[in-house]
């Protein structure tokens, strides 16, 4: 089988799940992945005989999609901010909106001279806490996640992004101190509430951890409040907390802050317009 029929192939099996921009996406992700071809090699050598074992791979890959497993999950790695990192199902595929969060971040430190330490409470695969080390060069980074598989899988991803982070496993809600302060605490925590389940899309809600993901509907803010605490225990004079944030709960994690004392509090819209992220100032 060429190129040409193996995406006539790919595109029928997909087309009942899957929008045409979404198994367009997801084929020339593929092919590159497992065959070393660029978009325009796609067009121009789509004449191309694919191996035998390559033929298998792919449709090992192509059952996989049919099951609603998420790309990146399949092949086993995702791009974030300029930077690859492994992933699998003990922790959230990174997003683009947290990529905003992150220049947020780094536009927002990186005019400083000093040294600047870094708390990532909730880090799962790492991509917060290794691509504010590899984007600032002054930085101090340190990460909490409460799952053991996923420190392991975000050590692993240091390691590949040649980045220098100390990781932590423990649970946030307990009652834990690091013994140091820090200029920037960031966080994207679960904030996704039981009801609004209905709005995840089945590879998610059948793939991702929910640990990560949810929280119950009747105290939606337990992360915020609790990781906010810490905050006000930990940040330096001035220090900066960053959140991701649910978006349909930004007047109400707004509201919170404001009442624990922090000031010069901003919402922010991602780029699909929804309340997503916030900064506070100590």
């Amino acid at each position: 089988m060429n190129i040409k029929d193996f995406r006539i192939h790919f595109n029928s099996k997909l087309s009942d799940l899957y929008p045409k921009t979404e198994i367009d996406a997801f084929f020339f992700r593929v092919v590159e992945h497992e065959l070393g071809l660029s978009l325009m090699d796609v067009f121009t050598k789509n004449e191309l005989e694919i191996s035998e074992e390559k033929l298998q791979n792919l449709h090992l890959i192509l059952s996989k999609l049919q099951q609603e497993e998420p790309i990146q999950y399949i092949l086993g790695e995702t791009s974030f901010y300029g930077f690859t990192f492994k992933v699998n199902s003990n922790v959230l595929i990174p997003r683009p909106e947290t990529e905003e969060l992150v220049e947020w971040i780094i536009n927002s430190v990186n005019n400083s001279n000093n040294k600047v330490s870094i708390l990532d409470i909730g880090t799962g695969s790492g991509c917060i806490a290794i691509s504010l080390e590899k984007s600032i060069p002054s930085s101090n980074v340190y990460a909490i996640d409460i799952s053991e598989k996923a420190i392991e899988m975000a050590k692993n991803n240091a390691i590949l992004n040649n980045a220098f982070v100390t990781f932590i496993q423990n649970d946030i809600l307990n009652e834990y101190k690091l013994e140091k302060s820090f200029d920037v605490i960031v966080s994207n925590p679960p904030y996704v509430r039981e009801l609004e389940k209905k709005e995840i899309k089945n590879n998610v809600l059948n793939n991702e951890p929910h640990l990560a993901l949810f929280v119950e509907d009747n105290n939606p803010l337990i992360f915020y409040s609790r990781i906010a605490d810490v905050a006000k225990d930990q940040l330096n004079e001035n220090g900066l907390l960053f959140f991701e944030i649910n978006q349909y709960l930004g007047k109400e994690t707004k509201e919170m802050l404001l009442e624990k004392g922090f000031k010069n509090i901003e919402l922010k819209k991602d780029l699909f317009g929804n309340d997503r992220m916030i900064k506070a100032t100590l």
